[in-house]
């Protein structure tokens, strides 16, 4: 009975998981997703287990937010032509961890006025404030679209508590 459950449920897992996890020769991990909402809760999952193998996990909760906002807005905005995912890559960095999301969309987000009413557009003025620094650029691998980053860098303590002169 267990089999059969797991059969009939394989074809929406595989819709939600990332279609391939892989690693660069960065060390960067590359993951794709298709546009449901439900992959940023997934990416935020993935996201947490490759900074505890980082030594990163310091920078877990801001990094889940910021991958969640990225990935969200690439899911409600982005166009995902057929046969296109949306893609994030986790980068390592010397204590740091850049984020990037990749979508087929032209359209570049943009920070919008804060209106007390609206019920959304806060999302990337709450990346600027966790992110040590974000942008969006042209994508690297030549495909149509945009890469929407932030990179994350561990808090350097006071000096006599682990920082450095």
């Amino acid at each position: 009975m267990v089999k059969g459950i797991a059969q009939f449920f394989e074809p929406f897992l595989r819709h939600l998981l990332p279609d391939r996890i892989a690693r660069e020769r960065s060390g960067a991990v590359v993951l794709r997703w298709s546009s449901h909402p439900s992959c940023v809760g997934l990416a935020r999952m993935e996201l947490r287990k490759v900074l505890a193998n980082w030594g990163l996990s310091e920078l877990e909760d801001s990094a889940s937010l910021v991958v969640s906002e990225l990935l969200a807005n690439a899911v409600r905005h982005g166009r995902v032509s057929s046969g296109r995912e949306i893609e994030t890559r986790f980068v390592p960095r010397f204590g740091a961890v850049r984020i990037e999301v990749c979508d087929s969309s032209p359209c570049r987000p943009a920070v919008r006025g804060l209106d007390p009413d609206a019920l959304d557009g806060r999302g990337l003025i709450l990346v600027a404030a966790l992110a040590d620094e974000w942008g969006v650029g042209e994508r690297d691998d030549g495909a149509p679209g945009k890469v929407v980053w932030a990179e994350l860098v561990l808090p350097v303590g006071p000096l006599g508590e682990g920082g450095c002169p």
